[in-house]
């Protein structure tokens, strides 16, 4: 009888999930998005309840627990809820199947303190946030709240430049490459509730727009972005890609806006540029078993520099490799390439825990394949935690797994107004290569550690030895 009743709910509960959902207060609005009812049993996780309701209402809307895979090490099961809103909200999150001892909403930053009343956590949102609640300390398993603000940019399905996924699972035609190709003056719009198969490919094009809060599911790769220019994306989810969530390939004008990336497999990295440049990264959420970014010259068939990157407003949890990794691949055949003009600000980064020392490095510039960095600056970035790791790796190196040479040299870097909260960290590594490829011109200016503002270099945490071709550094 139990398991009938649980039965009949749950069919009842797949019901009111298969229509999308909206609720006024005045001006203030919720929507809610359906699951496909190939996905509605065996993509859910039951760890949390999680429901919302504009403050002054009394009655909660119940959302889709969906289950994401975090962690290559363990590969864990965690939640992940979504959902579009303006005004202001309560969101009430019940925890199933163990008491509450504690209850973390990170990024700390953003200063949401939850009430708790047993099993049950309660806080309020007036804005968009992506955020990571933890129950007991547990980051494995951990709820994944993305509150998105209300869509308006919604294009006409009817359009002739316009591929409409309306809610629903969608797989591409061309079984073999599993992809879904798209061609310039193209806009790509993913309903609330679409769900593809595939992967999304933008080569040799120009002018594409991906926009909405669908999903991409288990894609070989998220999207790929070769020799193309002004290509937009813009609110997605792409959960559990067997290969990076976006790579680019010799591109330039790419825009990256409220993309939602989870992984946990080998060489899933997040996103991934080579010989690319103008590019803008902003308020992203970025989980992955890989890089989170990654910035390269050359690599396989694409050629030439890495400049003008602009990445802000965001958040990385690496749960393999770097939050942030430059430089490592270049060209030591047909001439010198160059990664410069980069600025990452106002970020959060959640977590590193990798325990190869070749790569470490929540901020990395690791250079090989005679690529020289310059003129990069990293401001206004708060770590919380580093499971196993360092903080700052500058290094010119010759990695024989992936380089076909050393590199060129690091140049004229500035870290500003940086803290990080994680104790017992590895040093962090500083090293050229020889006299004729150094490390040279690095600024560090108002960092914090652990509360202790850094004034030399002896408070810095360094692994430092001045005959391994390291010239000026400054403690500001």
């Amino acid at each position: 009888m139990k398991n009938f009743l649980l039965s009949l709910g749950l069919f009842f509960n797949c019901i009111t999930c298969s229509l999308a959902q909206s609720r006024y207060l005045g001006q203030a609005k919720i929507v809610t998005y359906p699951v496909p009812k190939q996905l509605y049993y065996s993509k859910h996780n039951d760890d949390y309840t999680v429901k919302v309701r504009q403050v002054g209402e009394k009655e909660w809307i119940d959302l889709y627990e969906y289950n994401v895979k975090v962690d290559m090490d363990t590969q864990s099961d965690a939640s992940m809820v979504q959902f579009d809103f303006s005004g202001k909200i309560e969101v009430l999150v019940q925890k199933n199947n163990e008491e509450v001892r504690s209850v973390n909403i990170r990024p700390l930053s953003k200063h949401i303190i939850p009430k708790v009343e047993g099993r049950f956590v309660s806080f309020i949102l007036d804005k968009p946030q992506n955020l990571s609640i933890e129950f007991n300390d547990d980051r494995l398993h951990n709820l994944h709240l993305f509150a998105n603000s209300i869509e308006t940019d919604i294009p006409d399905k009817n359009a002739s430049n316009v591929m409409y996924f309306e809610a629903g699972m969608h797989e591409p035609t061309d079984s073999i490459t599993k992809s879904f190709r798209i061609p310039s003056n193209t806009i790509v719009y993913l309903e609330g509730g679409a769900v593809l198969k595939g992967r999304l490919v933008c080569d040799s094009v120009e002018n594409v727009k991906v926009l909405g809060h669908g999903m991409l599911l288990e894609p070989q790769q998220g999207i790929s972005i070769t020799y193309s220019k002004n290509v937009l994306i813009d609110g997605i989810t792409v959960v559990d890609p067997h290969h990076y969530t976006v790579s680019g390939g010799q591109s330039t004008g790419i825009t990256i806006k409220n993309l939602k990336s989870f992984s946990y497999q080998g060489w899933a990295d997040g996103l991934d540029f080579m010989s690319c440049s103008n590019i803008l990264i902003d308020d992203v959420f970025m989980r992955n078993s890989d890089d989170c970014l990654a910035f390269y010259t050359h690599r396989w068939d694409f050629y030439g520099d890495c400049r003008k990157v602009r990445v802000q407003n965001s958040t990385l949890w690496a749960d393999i490799a770097h939050p942030i990794n430059i430089g490592t691949h270049g060209n030591t055949v047909t001439g010198d390439e160059v990664l410069e003009d980069m600025l990452f600000s106002n970020l959060d980064i959640l977590e590193q825990d990798e325990d190869d020392r070749d790569y470490q490095g929540c901020m990395a510039i690791n250079v090989g394949d005679h690529n020289l960095a310059r003129d990069i600056t990293f401001e206004d970035i708060r770590v919380e935690n580093i499971q196993e790791g360092q903080l700052f790796y500058l290094r010119v190196m010759y990695n024989q797994k992936y380089n076909t040479g050393p590199g060129k040299g690091v140049k004229n870097i500035v870290f500003r107004n940086i803290t990080c909260n994680a104790k017992y960290v590895n040093p962090s590594l500083i090293e050229g290569y020889d006299e004729n490829r150094t490390v040279d011109d690095i600024s560090f200016e108002n960092v914090v550690l652990n509360g202790r503002k850094i004034t030399s270099l002896d408070d810095l945490n360094l692994n430092l030895n001045r005959k391994k071709y390291v010239g000026k550094l400054r403690i500001k």
